[in-house]
C-alpha cells in the first residue's frame, strides 16, 4: 500500500485504481458485515457459526446466502472499479460523499421526530393522559419499550427518511436550536412552574448524541475538526493528502472497524444488546430511548467510515495534483 500512495503523486492511472478498490472494498466489507449482522441476530437466521466454526445449528440455505454476501459484495466492489478505467477519483469521493449525506439527513429527521413523539407520550404517561387518548389496552402498551419502539420509533424513523428524500438541509442547525429549546423548557419549567420530569433530560440527551455524532462526518468533510496543525499547515497541497491519505486508513478506519466489531460482534455487544431489547432507562417515566443512544454510535461508525473513504480518495487526488480539489470550489451543503 505505501508503494500504491507513493506511485499516486505521478500521472499513471494504475496506482489510482487501486486506491479506488482499496476504498470501495472497505464499504463493501462494512455493507456485507452489517447485512450478516441483522440477517443474524435482527432476522434470527443461522448466520455463518454453523457453517465457519461449526456451532450448534444446522448448515441452511441462509448460511450459504451469508457466506456468499461476504464474496459477492468485494467482488462487485473489484469489478465496478474495473470497468470505469477513467473515473476519477474525486467523482467517486462526490457519490459517496453524497450518499453519507443523504444518511446523516434521515438520521437528522429521524432522532428529531422520534424525540417530538416519544416525549409526547412520556408527558401523557405522566399526567395519565394516555387512557383518553388511546384504549386502555394500548395505553398500557405504551408503557412497554418493546412496543413503543416497534410501533411508534420505527414508524417515525421511517417517515425521517421519507422526508430526507425530498430536503436537501442536513439540519444541524435546526437540531441545535432544539436542543437549546429543550434546555430553555427544562429551566423554565423547573423555577417558574417548579415541574420537571425525567423524560424532558432525556430528549436533551437523545438530540444531543444525535448533534454530536451525526454531525462528525459533515465537520470532517469540512476539515472543521481541531488539527494539530503546527507542521501540517506549512506543508504543500501534495504533502498535505499524503498526511490526509494515511489518516483516513491508520486512524480513521481502524477506528470505525474497531466500533463495528465490537459493537455488532455477538448478540451482548455493546449496541447489539440495547438494541435487540429496545432497552430503556430505569427512571420510570423517562422516555424510551436508550436503545437509540446506542444505535447513534452505530450510524456514527458509519457514516465516518463512508467519509473516511471519501478522505481517501480526495487526499490521493491531491498527491496526484488533480483538479477540482477542495480549495478550489468549496460546497457548502447546508442550506
Amino acid at each position: 500500500m505505501a508503494d500504491v500512495m507513493e506511485s499516486a503523486s505521478g500521472t499513471d492511472r494504475g496506482p489510482a485504481r487501486l486506491v479506488r478498490m482499496f476504498g470501495w472494498l472497505m464499504l463493501a466489507a462494512m455493507v456485507a458485515f452489517l447485512s450478516n449482522v441483522f440477517l443474524s441476530f435482527y432476522m434470527g437466521v443461522p448466520g455463518l457459526a454453523p457453517l465457519v466454526w461449526g456451532e450448534q445449528g444446522e448448515v441452511g440455505l441462509w448460511s450459504w446466502v451469508q457466506a456468499a454476501i461476504y464474496l459477492a459484495l468485494p467482488l462487485a466492489a473489484v469489478v465496478q472499479v474495473l470497468r470505469t478505467p477513467r473515473r476519477s477519483l474525486r467523482a467517486d469521493a462526490k457519490a459517496v460523499n453524497d450518499l453519507n449525506i443523504f444518511i446523516v439527513r434521515a438520521a437528522f429527521w429521524a432522532v428529531l421526530l422520534v424525540g417530538v413523539a416519544d416525549i409526547a407520550i412520556s408527558f401523557m404517561r405522566v399526567e395519565g393522559l394516555l387512557p383518553t387518548v388511546f384504549d386502555d389496552e394500548t395505553a398500557r402498551a405504551m408503557a412497554r419499550s418493546n412496543f413503543r419502539g416497534p410501533y411508534v420509533h420505527l414508524p417515525a424513523m421511517a417517515l425521517g427518511v421519507l422526508i430526507a428524500c425530498f430536503t436537501r438541509t442536513l439540519g444541524f442547525h435546526w437540531l441545535a436550536l432544539m436542543v437549546v429549546v429543550a434546555e430553555l423548557l427544562i429551566v423554565f419549567s423547573r423555577f417558574i412552574f417548579s415541574y420537571e420530569q425525567a423524560f424532558m433530560a432525556d430528549l436533551v440527551r437523545l438530540w444531543y448524541a444525535g448533534l454530536f455524532l451525526f454531525a462528525s462526518a459533515y465537520t470532517l468533510l469540512e476539515d472543521g475538526h481541531v488539527r494539530v496543525d503546527v507542521l501540517y499547515a506549512g506543508k504543500p497541497r501534495r504533502a498535505q493528502g499524503r498526511v490526509n491519505a494515511w489518516g483516513a486508513i491508520l486512524l480513521g478506519m481502524t477506528m470505525c472497524w474497531t466500533i463495528l466489531l465490537v459493537g455488532f460482534w455477538d448478540r451482548t455487544s455493546i449496541i447489539n444488546a440495547p438494541l435487540l431489547i429496545f432497552e430503556s432507562t430505569l427512571t420510570g417515566f423517562g422516555m424510551y430511548v436508550k436503545y437509540l443512544m446506542a444505535g447513534c454510535l452505530g450510524v456514527f461508525a458509519v457514516t465516518m467510515m463512508l467519509q473516511f473513504v471519501v478522505q481517501l480518495f480526495e487526499s490521493v487526488a491531491d498527491m496526484r495534483g488533480d483538479p477540482g480539489g477542495h480549495e478550489d470550489h468549496h460546497v457548502s451543503h447546508i442550506a
